[in-house]
């Protein structure tokens, strides 16, 4: 039995290793999803089509490599510590990539 959870646990470790973000709820109500998003250091998040309209707040200060799904031209956005930015639903999210040396943390408000 030790030797199942064991491998389980590190089975799972691996995998939050390897992830290139974590998403964690919380706030979650009729209105709105609130997550806090770890990006870890050099790993993509890969693109998707935003499924709601989205605050989201920088809570550490970050450098990112930004690349467009449809012209895969890269840029390297800088954000502050509580810096905000809007994002309307049906919007493209690009590939962004962590280009510090640790994980930066945002919260991600969407609205329903």
């Amino acid at each position: 039995m030790k030797i199942r959870l064991t491998l389980m646990l590190a089975g799972l470790l691996t995998m939050l290793a390897a992830a290139p973000m974590v998403k964690r709820v919380v706030l979650q109500n009729q209105r709105v999803t609130a997550s806090e998003v770890v990006y870890e250091p050099g790993k993509p998040r890969e693109p998707y089509i935003r499924p709601t309209d989205q605050v989201i707040v920088f809570l550490d200060e970050c450098a990112y490599e930004r690349t467009d799904s449809k012209t895969k031209e890269k840029t390297i956005r800088k954000r502050k510590s509580g810096e905000v930015i809007w994002h309307d639903q049906g919007e493209d999210a690009p590939q962004l990539v962590n280009l510090g040396t640790k994980p930066f943390r945002t919260l991600v408000i969407e609205l329903k």
